[in-house]
């Protein structure tokens, strides 16, 4: 058996012993919340600042949420649809935008924001002057630190969000017996629509709070000290003096969790361990279970291997090579996830769950045009299927209203979902102008489906992701009608947020958008495919063939980009951030080389032209980039845009931003994080349309790797390793188990257990058609 030269077998646990792609290491405390490191459980979340003479953790609740009580009803307005498309379809399109506008908009409603939950501030006493200053997050632990001296001795401060316990853990030691001073403190940002009261006790400090609505939340903050002594300040504080050992156990809980958040947080303390040490150890055996199944190693130049982050981001500026970093990118993106979306009721918002103000950019909503999306890319290709549970409940939980919309504004069966959504299931119009778009429901089915395609769970198809679809092709049976050639659009429709000249601004409506053609042949294919593999629904199949049939057909413009819009209409904005028309390439399937070529290749003229125009202007948006890049197998393209994803839109800990350039500034987007990792995660493996792609797009200089644990397609797991850009070995493993199709270079071929070669059958693409048995593994590799 050939065996991998890079420094490991796969027997190995291929974790890096410096440890560089798992550590975001800092030598300065951050001056503003954007640079702060993040913790989470999926539940609650903090973001550690790292000052020394005083530390801050702002604190949040995934579920605390302004808005529950207000009216989200909308009046029946189905009525005026007709008018509305016989503007459209006779092309007076800025007739039929403000007809659409006034009647099926939301107007001036608003989501309501999502809320920060407060402070807890541990102002450190007498302290001198801080030096040898670090402050790290591991993602491996998933464990924030700070390490300074002070006066000669050694501070260490740690702080993890505790999956177990459902608390954050922050302990504080010195090298030296009696040198802990500290003041903490609780407090929430001045708030006219919220009542604070706080209280202090002889081990403890919290406040409880209600919003104007009736919203009631709670924190404490439960203290643990070896030594020294204790003091009661204010009625909102706690000083400890001559501490040898601090631990301070924080639990936050909203009314979504029960009827008295405060006992709900004082039920948590009590019931928790005081140990560190064995809180930490229950931490680490949740976590590591998840995060530890991926891992990616590339290398780091020499020179990088010591340096603290922001120094490695500034030479990553200057000869765009340092391939670990992209490694520690990929693997931020799943800590990520881990902390934003597991074991929780709410999907990751367009800021996870960390956010410190009261009106935050876009309220930290939940959008569906591209944003939540893109947050659960990584989810299934990076074996974090259970972080995307929160996503489904999501979806299910606005299905009763979203059936009841999409009769009163529409006249439709199924669902509608609007553009922008919060967590309580009322998926109504609430953005004017963007809102009256069909594209919601549809785009979110995907992840359904992709849960059941990674996972060949037949249950899960069964009772959520063949429904839903159902749902959505019920919509499209009512809501398509005919053009003047006599094919099935969508009308009205848009192309998310974008617009084409003659059209109305900031967004188009029009008669079917490629995005809209998109989602409705895959909806109703998909629907085909699950009657049949159910054994179900089979006199519905004719119908839905019969609407694939009629549906107007995608479009090549006259400068051969794959059209928009139906017609040919000029961009308002050549740059735009949005790549809606592109999804049938990624993240769909419905354009590939073998499908739709002349679509697919098209689709590429229209990515280099938006390029070329300044596309690409966000990090979400430069992601997507990324991702599409690797779909037309162009490593080092996508590498290229990757770099700029890093460099131009991060933080100084890593968070992908958004240059919004209004009063916002720079804002921090989760999106972006998410789909770079997503993107990472095509480079080095795709299993759309049936195939198995093995490092299909590795860049240039990636030229020695390994991964190991990503998804495919099939119920199949991947590990692969390489050198000097070629494919070395790679191990396919199956639950379900099943022949998968392979796409690899002519002499990588299975092999059994004692590296003895194994009949391999190429088809005639030259595609390798393995067979792996349920629960067992296959080995590939170069041949001698």
């Amino acid at each position: 058996m050939r065996v991998c030269q890079f420094g490991f077998g796969f027997g190995d646990t291929m974790q890096n012993s410096n440890n560089l792609e798992n550590n975001i290491r800092l030598t300065t405390p951050a001056l503003r919340w954007l640079d702060a490191l993040p913790v989470g459980n999926g539940r609650i979340g903090a973001l550690i600042f790292g000052g020394v003479e005083a530390e801050r953790l702002a604190l949040n609740h995934e579920n605390l949420w302004r808005g529950v009580t207000r009216n989200r009803e909308v009046e029946s307005q189905a009525s005026h649809l007709p008018e509305i498309r016989e503007a459209l379809l006779a092309g007076n399109f800025l007739e039929g935008h403000a007809l659409a506008t006034k009647y099926l908009s939301g107007h001036s409603r608003r989501v309501q924001p999502y809320q920060p939950v407060g402070d807890l501030s541990i102002q450190l006493l007498a302290s001198d002057a801080a030096s040898d200053y670090d402050r790290e997050l591991d993602l491996s632990t998933a464990v924030a630190s700070v390490h300074y001296r002070a006066n000669d001795i050694r501070f260490d401060r740690e702080t993890f969000a505790s999956g177990p316990q459902n608390m954050i853990v922050a302990r504080i030691r010195a090298s030296a017996p009696g040198a802990i001073n500290v003041r903490a403190a609780l407090s929430r940002i001045d708030d006219p629509d919220a009542i604070v009261e706080s209280w202090t006790s002889s081990d403890a400090i919290g406040f409880s709070a209600t919003f104007i609505e009736g919203i009631r939340f709670a924190v404490e903050t439960r203290i643990v000290s070896a030594g020294g002594r204790r003091q009661s300040e204010d009625g909102a504080s706690i000083s400890i003096i001559g501490a040898d050992e601090l631990i301070l156990l924080t639990a936050i809980a909203v009314e979504w969790d029960g009827d008295d958040p405060a006992a709900a947080c004082k039920a948590i303390l009590d019931t928790a361990p005081q140990s560190y040490d064995e809180l930490l150890a229950a931490h680490l055996a949740e976590y590591r279970e998840m995060y530890d199944r991926v891992s990616l190693e590339l290398e780091t130049p020499a020179d990088r291997r010591t340096l603290p982050l922001d120094k490695r981001l500034d030479l990553l500026r200057k000869d765009g090579n340092d391939p670990g970093l992209a490694a520690l990118y990929f693997n931020y993106g799943r800590y990520l996830l881990l902390a934003s979306s597991r074991n929780c009721d709410q999907p990751a918002n367009l800021q996870g769950i960390w956010n410190v103000d009261l009106r935050p950019p876009w309220d930290c909503d939940i959008h569906n045009d591209i944003n939540i999306q893109m947050n659960y890319w990584p989810a299934e290709v990076c074996n974090l299927a259970e972080c995307a549970a929160p996503l489904v409940s999501h979806i299910e939980r606005c299905i009763p209203q979203g059936q009841k919309i999409a009769k009163q504004l529409y006249g439709c069966r199924g669902v509608w979902y609007g553009i922008t959504a919060d967590i309580w299931g009322c998926p109504t119009p609430e953005a004017p102008d963007f809102d009256v778009w069909t594209g919601a429901a549809p785009w979110l089915a995907e992840h359904l489906w992709w849960r059941y395609e990674y996972s060949c769970d037949i249950e899960f198809l069964r009772e959520h992701a063949y429904p839903f679809h159902k749902l959505c092709a019920e919509f499209y049976e009512d809501y398509l009608v005919r053009d003047e050639n006599g094919w099935l659009v969508t009308v009205p429709s848009q192309s998310p947020e974008n617009f084409f000249v003659g059209g109305a601004r900031p967004v188009s409506l029009c008669v079917g958008s490629t995005m809209d053609l998109l989602f409705v042949r895959e909806v109703f294919s998909r629907c085909i495919e699950a009657s049949e593999r159910l054994g179900v629904d089979p006199q519905m199949r004719p119908a839905w063939q019969a609407i694939l049939d009629d549906l107007a057909p995608f479009q090549i413009g006259s400068n051969g980009v794959l059209q928009e819009w139906l017609r040919d209409f000029e961009e308002g904005e050549p740059g735009h951030r949005h790549l809606s028309h592109l999804i049938g390439i990624f993240p769909g399937e419905q354009m590939t080389p073998d499908l739709l070529p002349e679509f697919y290749a098209a689709g590429r003229v229209s990515l280099e032209r938006r390029l070329a125009a300044g596309g690409g202007p966000t990090g979400w948006s430069r992601s997507w980039v990324c991702a599409l890049w690797a779909r037309f197998f162009e490593g080092d393209l996508a590498y290229e845009h990757l770099i700029r994803l890093i460099c131009d839109y991060s933080t100084a800990s890593l968070l992908d931003t958004h240059p919004y350039g209004n009063e916002w500034g720079v804002v921090f987007q989760i999106d972006g994080n998410f789909g770079g990792a997503a993107a990472i995660a095509e480079l080095l493996l795709q299993s759309h349309s049936g195939v198995i792609r093995l490092l299909p797009a590795l860049p240039t200089n990636w030229n020695s790797g390994s991964v190991k644990g990503l998804r495919a397609r099939g119920g199949y797991a991947v590990d692969m390793a390489w050198q000097h850009g070629a494919l070395t070995e790679a191990i396919i493993s199956s639950e379900p188990g099943g022949t998968c199709v392979v796409a690899c270079a002519p002499d990588i071929s299975p092999v059994d257990d004692n590296g003895a070669p194994l009949k391999g059958i190429r088809d005639a693409q030259g595609r390798l058609n393995v067979h792996v048995d349920a629960g067992k593994k296959v080995r590939l590799t170069r041949a001698l």
